[in-house]
């Protein structure tokens, strides 16, 4: 009997599309892992059971197969994104419990390519922090689930991680894609302005957020990109020569990038040198002033966010991040801190065309109840393991996280290729290239690991 847990989204599609698996079938299957599995990781806020077999008979019940490039494959949804039947609880007591009327653009877009919606996914609340946890539950790293899978996306990253789902939807405001896929051994893309339909919250925290994909594989993060750009990113034909920056420090002073980390970077250089690109150390021209900057603009994005909600309903950290957020919220409304630093860092981004950096600079906290401690704490653990994410939130521009390497607990490291608008397609080709030289497990062997027990 065929197994379809475990393939890749690109995988599970074609298969569909030949008739050798129907959309129940593969639904079923994955429905079947999380009932069994999800206990142990915390990746979903709610499971659309019975809801997502019915429309995986749908999906089979379309004549052609032929044009649905995610013809039958499971995915679930970050718990900030609108998902027609369901609430939007956004990690919080504050939300209301209201079925929403329509889909988010985005999911509508994976609706309309054949994928069937199994749940959405735990979030921190209001997508603030680098830990899942909260009133609805806690995301755990599938590689190792004593550690937070990360946050904000940490549900989502953790739910593909664990192969409850090939790929998944989530967002990325300061890093919350590109954090949790780190923890989890994912590849992600946060894609540049404008190229994937945002409408994350209210105002995409001043046009910093952006929606894109978790995948197992540079291929499934490819298609699933170009299904929620409605523009297909087409692989190069032919492998170009590429001016690589490499960077080891982080933007923030003060804070130390791990050896496991800077080890992950120069062994990816080392692989994209001998691959012909024109490697070199250098460091982006990073302002003293980030820090401030990078603190205004996430607290000024949860201040907007929280304005309408009952403060007595929301957990401490966040009404200190919002609270703190209020003061700085008119100054950011100008944009002139994100327009200072993108002009600081174009001559850099002129003399190469992509830079490659730690994705984080430590591995992640504990797993726990972070959302009842202090919010100092909060901050010092959010700042001192994930400080290279921000600054390309702050600038719009694209940015990946690729695994790449392995930490001495055994879970997954991971590099960050980062690029100028525009370059999506380019950085996805430089991960592929990463993806074929050094390839990495693709699932988490949490049923071994029970087994074990």
């Amino acid at each position: 009997m065929t197994t379809w847990v475990g393939r890749t989204a690109a995988e599970i599609a074609a298969a569909v599309r030949e008739k050798r698996a129907t959309p129940r079938e593969v639904v079923a299957e994955h429905l079947d892992r999380i009932e069994r599995l999800d206990g142990r990781v915390g990746a979903f806020r709610t499971v659309r059971a019975e809801t997502a077999l019915a429309e995986a008979d749908e999906v089979g019940a379309r004549g052609d197969l032929s044009e649905l490039p995610l013809a039958g494959v499971p995915v679930a949804v970050k718990d900030n994104l609108a998902v027609r039947g369901e609430s939007t609880r956004i990690g919080s007591a504050a939300t209301p419990d209201t079925p929403a009327a329509e889909d988010h653009v985005t999911v509508a877009r994976l609706r309309a390519a054949g994928a069937v919606v199994v749940g959405l996914t735990n979030v921190p609340e209001l997508c603030v922090f680098g830990t899942t946890d909260g009133v609805h539950g806690t995301a755990r790293n599938p590689w190792d689930t004593s550690r937070t899978a990360g946050g904000s996306s940490g549900g989502s990253a953790a739910a593909v991680a664990a192969g409850l789902v090939p790929i998944a939807l989530g967002n990325d405001g300061m890093g919350s894609l590109r954090i949790p896929a780190a923890n989890c051994g994912l590849v992600t893309i946060k894609p540049g302005t404008g190229v994937v339909p945002a409408g994350i919250s209210d105002g995409d925290w001043f046009g910093m957020s952006e929606n894109g994909p978790l995948a197992t594989t540079v291929e499934d993060a490819r298609l699933m990109l170009s299904v929620l750009a409605d523009t297909e990113f087409v692989r190069p034909g032919q492998a170009a020569t590429r001016r690589v920056a490499v960077s080891l420090r982080s933007p923030l002073t003060g804070v130390v990038v791990t050896k496991p980390y800077t080890t992950a970077v120069r062994d990816a250089a080392a692989l994209l040198t001998k691959a012909g690109h024109q490697v070199r150390r250098a460091d982006p021209p990073y302002p003293p002033s980030l820090s401030l900057t990078s603190l205004a603009h996430w607290t000024a994005g949860t201040s907007v966010d929280a304005q309408t909600l009952d403060p007595r309903l929301l957990v401490r950290r966040t009404r200190v991040h919002a609270a703190v957020g209020r003061r700085f919220v008119a100054a950011v409304r100008t944009g002139k801190g994100r327009e200072q630093l993108r002009r600081r860092l174009e001559p850099f981004f002129d003399e190469y065309d992509v830079l490659l950096m730690p994705a984080l600079a430590r591995r992640s906290p504990k797993a726990g109840d972070w959302h009842e401690r202090g919010w100092l704490r909060n901050l010092m653990a959010n700042t001192t393991y994930s400080p290279l994410t921000p600054p390309w939130n702050l600038t719009g521009w694209p940015a990946m996280s690729v695994p790449f390497g392995t930490l001495p607990s055994g879970a997954p490291c991971a590099v960050q290729l980062v690029g100028r608008p525009g370059s999506e397609a380019e950085l996805l080709a430089l991960a592929e290239q990463l993806e074929k030289a050094h390839p990495w497990r693709r699932i988490a062997p949490l049923e071994e690991a029970g087994a074990e027990r």
